[in-house]
């Protein structure tokens, strides 16, 4: 069974790369295992998926990095919100 480490560096590698099929294998079963593993991997994947997004504002006739008013609705009301509990 992969450890953690081993499962974490297979998450960040599957980015780069196809993983083989024992790679696969383990990395998914040790995922149906570990809550902390799944964490990160979603992590990535969101991270992934950003960085994509972002990549394509900066493409010609893009509207650039502004977010829509309604994503800074949500962040203003999750940093108030955040605020609020902390005091």
């Amino acid at each position: 069974m992969l450890t953690c480490k081993d499962a974490s560096r297979l998450i960040s590698e599957r980015q780069e790369r196809p993983l083989g099929v024992r790679e696969r294998w383990s990395l998914r079963f040790h995922l149906l295992m570990c809550v902390y593993c799944r964490r990160f991997a979603r992590q990535v994947e969101l991270i992934r998926r950003a960085l994509q997004f972002w990549g394509r504002q900066d493409e010609p006739g893009s509207a650039g990095h502004d977010f829509p008013p309604e994503a800074r609705e949500r962040i203003r009301q999750a940093l108030a919100e955040r605020r609020d509990h902390e005091h």
